[in-house]
């Protein structure tokens, strides 16, 4: 094994008669290089955007989400209630209701979702730590309620926090009858806002809060929820928690996780991250055709020495193994160099910025990069693995002229 490394490596970076091989060695090398730093800095690319619309769900959506198999809303058990704060492993719970209404403003009106949330609510997600003005407040102490819309709805209804008009919602009357006066087809209240939130463009053009009573009351629907939202403790197990409260509810309510509130976007989201992952690897067997080509000139130009090597009492597996290294040195000097290029773009690119994202919808204003120590072990796995089977197959075919041609002349 350390005869043939060391043949390997005199063949490889000692000068060649042909200046051909050398170049195509170079280019080998290269291409491996290339496509490895491709693949670490398109993975962390990947990585990174996962992070920031997982921060982005984490504040809107809890751990673990509860609701009606069948249905929009339902009276929770009070039995079951108490069970759900009895299992090992959930912090605290809320009851929300939601259901779409029109909001007006002065003189301006859209559609939203109106959720009417409890006080754990802020607790069990993060929507506190996203107020873009004002606070997170939903009753005053004198118990005056409050709302507080996203800054798409606010900016659309031209909605401030200096209380010269109110939010009038309008939802239709659940057990309304035929009428001439189209009012009495709705109920209706106002609500003044005391803070704005800003998550998401499609969240912040979408829902706005409310107390859970105050929707009640707005809804006709004096105590049902649309949701129980969990927060889950620091280190519980999100897979044991999620099959105890399964157990709780029984088969006629749905518990979600995270990911199976948001499933289709991560899916896509995994799908794209695969596909751009057999693509770049797609690139790197290209060039590795490389490895190929360096490896036949450089076998034909070594016929003597092969000979020499024979006489000398080589074996067949010997003489195999000194080419077969050469070419994975090729992938490995290649995988390294990628690597540190890889990592050094990544760096660049977390510490200044350098790329920047032109949206307004995000609170980004550059790519986000996330390294993760996987990406450097099955990147360099895929590629010493192509680079092996580059090598192996020409010196498996051409050596066989070299060697099996003597041994049937003995």
């Amino acid at each position: 094994m350390k005869l043939s490394l060391y043949i390997a490596k005199r063949y490889l970076f000692a000068k060649k008669s042909r200046n051909a091989i050398n170049v195509i060695s170079g280019v080998s090398v290269t291409g491996v290089a290339v496509g490895t730093m491709a693949l670490i800095i398109i993975l962390s690319v990947f990585n990174g955007l996962e992070e920031m619309v997982r921060s982005i769900f984490n504040t809107f959506d809890p751990d673990l989400k509860i609701t009606p198999a069948k249905g929009k809303t339902f009276i929770p058990d009070q039995q079951m209630l108490q069970l759900l704060s009895n299992v090992n492993g959930v912090s605290c719970y809320s009851l929300t209701i939601e259901e779409n209404a029109l909001l007006r403003y002065d003189d301006r009106q859209t559609i939203a979702t109106v959720k009417g949330v409890d006080d754990n609510y802020a607790q069990v997600t993060g929507i506190d730590s996203s107020m873009w003005d004002g606070d997170f407040i939903l009753k005053s102490d004198k118990g005056r309620d409050y709302a507080i819309p996203g800054i798409g709805i606010a900016n659309y209804l031209g909605v401030g926090l200096n209380f010269i008009y109110p939010i009038n919602i309008y939802v239709p009357r659940r057990s309304a009858s035929a009428t001439i006066n189209p009012d009495d087809a709705f109920n209706r209240s106002f609500i003044f806002p005391s803070g704005i939130f800003q998550v998401e463009q499609s969240y912040d053009s979408k829902y706005i809060y409310v107390p859970v009573n105050f929707a009640r009351d707005l809804f006709d629907n004096r105590d049902g929820v649309s949701t129980i939202e969990i927060k889950l403790s620091p280190n519980a197990s999100e897979k044991t928690v999620q099959r105890d409260v399964e157990n709780i509810f029984g088969n006629d309510f749905v518990v979600k996780n995270r990911f199976e509130q948001q499933e289709i976007f991560y899916r896509v989201m995994r799908s794209e991250r695969l596909a751009i992952f057999l693509i770049l690897t797609l690139i790197i067997i290209i060039a590795s055709f490389n490895i190929i080509g360096s490896l036949t000139m450089l076998i034909i130009e070594k016929e003597r020495d092969i000979e020499i090597l024979k006489s000398l009492g080589a074996d067949r597996d010997l003489i195999r193994r000194i080419f077969i290294f050469e070419g994975w040195m090729i992938s490995i000097i290649g995988a390294l160099i990628g690597l540190t290029l890889g990592f050094f773009v990544c760096w660049l690119q977390q510490t200044y910025g350098l790329v920047k994202l032109n949206s307004d919808s995000l609170l980004l204003n550059a790519y986000p990069v996330v390294m993760k120590m996987k990406d450097f072990i099955i990147v360099p796995l895929t590629v010493l693995a192509i680079g092996y089977w580059a090598a192996w197959y020409p010196v498996r075919y051409l050596t066989r002229k070299y060697l099996d041609k003597d041994e049937k002349q003995v």
